[in-house]
């Protein structure tokens, strides 16, 4: 196996929406089946689709009065938990005290979804990717301790709710980060500063897989996945796989610099493989 090839690992964005199945043409419509369809979307709903649009401040301000309207509503606390990662994803890499604050509402947000309700999948969820974003900087001892919290909320998660496709591919990198620790790096961490996360390559592949299988349109699972590819050295599956994401659409803004990334890596991966062919064919000429 190559030597597994540095990425970052939490920069994420994680997506999960739910479609609705509708067959009309089986009965006739009634008056009130009638009215019913035609009646205005809600104000969440409205929300909602802005966060899909990456219209982040529409969302927050729908969510925020939402919100003081009616605070015992669970699900508007998870919401906000995943607009702040967004907007905090959306701030460039330069100004990491301005992506922090947003990660560190998206956690207070989260926390108060699973005070409110334990049993809500998602607010698990989203404490795990808020915890996730914070955790590129907080020192070694601390980031250790961070993992095990991610561990623990995305396993609730999944126990909640086994097809949440941002909680799987969360563990889907919390694997592949913790394959990157090295033998050498785990003894001394479980030395000094206490347990270091355990995952490999299988464990992270199933996650992305079943991800995929539940969402295929999101990004950050074909480019997770082609990693951890390259690190196998199975260049052909990892070229298939993030030439199937560049047909994905864009959901979040995470997205375009995982295109960039991706179009830079094609470009490699293509060149090397035809640089590959020419010099088999110059060797196999007489």
């Amino acid at each position: 196996m190559h030597t597994p090839e540095k990425y970052n690992s939490f920069r994420y964005r994680w997506i999960y929406s739910l479609l609705f199945l509708s067959i009309p043409f089986l009965f006739p419509a009634t008056s009130a089946e009638a009215s019913k369809r035609n009646r205005a979307p809600s104000p969440i709903s409205i929300a909602d689709e802005a966060l899909w649009k990456m219209n982040y401040h529409k969302a927050d301000s729908i969510y925020t009065a939402e919100l003081h309207h009616n605070p015992g509503n669970v699900d508007l606390y998870w919401k906000i938990a995943r607009l702040q990662v967004s907007l905090g994803e959306s701030i460039p890499p330069g100004n990491g005290g301005a992506r922090m604050q947003h990660y560190h509402k998206a956690a207070e947000y989260a926390r108060n979804c699973i005070a409110l309700d334990s049993t809500n999948a998602k607010g698990h969820t989203w404490l795990a990717a808020s915890l996730g974003m914070m955790a590129d900087k907080i020192g070694t001892k601390e980031k250790l301790k961070r993992a095990q919290e991610i561990k623990r909320e995305l396993d609730t998660a999944l126990r909640l709710n086994p097809h949440d496709e941002t909680a799987l591919s969360m563990l889907g990198s919390y694997y592949r980060e913790a394959a990157n620790i090295g033998w050498f790096r785990r003894m001394v961490g479980n030395a000094f500063v206490g347990e270091v996360p355990k995952g490999d390559y299988t464990l992270a592949e199933k996650a992305f897989r079943k991800a995929i299988s539940i969402d295929p349109r999101i990004i950050r699972n074909y480019h997770e996945l082609a990693l951890i590819d390259i690190d196998y050295g199975n260049k052909d599956e990892a070229i298939k796989l993030m030439t199937i994401a560049l047909d994905k659409p864009i959901l979040i803004e995470s997205d375009k610099r995982r295109i960039g990334e991706m179009r830079a890596l094609l470009k490699k991966l293509c060149k090397e493989k035809a640089d590959a062919t020419l010099r088999e064919q110059y060797q196999e000429e007489p």
